[in-house]
């Protein structure tokens, strides 16, 4: 059959498929008011931090459901962005607004924070360097130290690669992990990266999720553990973490876990949070909301959906040198 009599055959069934709908099909609108209504209520009852956040809520509602009675019916654009707006009150970067013509995402978690990340003046260090699955490493500061850049946690990394990783850094005093700019990925790759890094195996934080529509309303807490015997090959050696204001969702648990090893530290900005675990929701248009639903604290239970301050915050200023780089640099040198 022809690409054209396929799509000719297609069209056919979806026209009569449409003229013999039950009476049970969800049928989408495009009512402002329904659909702001219906959003709001599942960030109500659903989305994990309001409470933790400070938001008044319930005057997002009277705002915007005022607001959506003065749109137009036949306007998806406009629905859209207003949608989009009382999202943004979340300032999370978990949630997003998903329509055929466009993606909703907050900035304002980072906008106001120092960049401390510039690839031109990190190329000046990565002279030489080897990727292991997701890693890229090479050895710096006169092959005293090794560096390691990982620019995303959906970049798979095995116990295998790491293994090769600190091999190649055996004769080093100390090791730099870079996942600034890092906006995180599969949280398995977090654990992962971790484990070479802890002697024992430890409790390192814990997570809960929302059980009912109440704020308030989550499961009792239960503990992510660092299964320490997990790969054959540790370091024990000094390990520098460094982030910042995108080191976000995956790279911000990797942060957390890794205040918990042994001879590690953080370096350079406040990481991004992004503490929650995200699911999705349908609103009556038929697009899709993503939000956090399940929470995660660090081993004190504390939120980590604000970000992790760093042990020793360093702010990039230099135009010739990387000045996170440099103090995780002296840091080792010192040990």
């Amino acid at each position: 059959m022809s690409i054209s009599k396929l799509k000719y055959y297609i069209l056919t069934i979806a026209l009569l498929l449409a003229g013999c709908r039950s009476k049970d099909e969800v049928v989408f609108t495009m009512d402002p008011v329904e659909n702001v209504e219906a959003l709001w209520q599942i960030i109500d009852t659903k989305y994990c931090y309001i409470d933790e956040k400070g938001i008044d809520w319930a005057a997002i509602h009277d705002e915007y459901t005022a607001k959506a009675a003065l749109l137009k019916k036949d306007d998806p654009i406009a629905l859209f962005d207003l949608c989009a707006s009382m999202l943004d009150s979340l300032q999370d970067g978990h949630v997003n607004l998903y329509s055929a013509f466009d993606r909703s995402y907050n900035t304002a978690w980072y906008d106001t924070y120092p960049a401390n990340f510039d690839t031109k003046l990190q190329a000046i260090y990565m002279h030489n360097r080897r990727i292991a699955g997701g890693l890229y490493y090479c050895t710096i500061a006169d092959g005293n130290v090794g560096y390691v850049y990982y620019s995303s946690f959906s970049n798979n990394v095995s116990s295998a690669n790491l293994e090769w990783v600190l091999l190649a850094f055996k004769d080093c005093k100390g090791l730099i992990i870079d996942v600034r700019n890092n906006g995180g990925g599969d949280i398995t790759n977090a654990y992962i990266l971790a484990n070479p890094f802890f002697t024992s195996s430890q409790t390192i934080g814990y997570w809960q999720h929302k059980t009912g529509p109440g704020h308030k309303d989550f499961s009792a807490l239960e503990p992510m553990t660092i299964d320490a015997s997990q790969v054959s090959v540790k370091w024990q050696k000094p390990v520098i973490v460094l982030c910042n204001r995108h080191s976000y969702s995956a790279a911000n648990l990797f942060v957390s876990l890794m205040r918990y090893a042994d001879r590690s530290q953080i370096v350079g900005g406040i990481s991004g949070g992004g503490g929650g675990m995200p699911m999705s929701y349908e609103i009556p248009c038929g697009w899709m909301v993503r939000f956090s639903s399940v929470r995660m604290t660090d081993r004190a239970k504390k939120d980590i959906e604000q970000g992790i301050e760093p042990d020793i915050p360093v702010t990039l200023l230099s135009d010739d040198k990387d000045d996170i780089i440099e103090k995780a640099i002296e840091l080792i040198n010192k040990e």
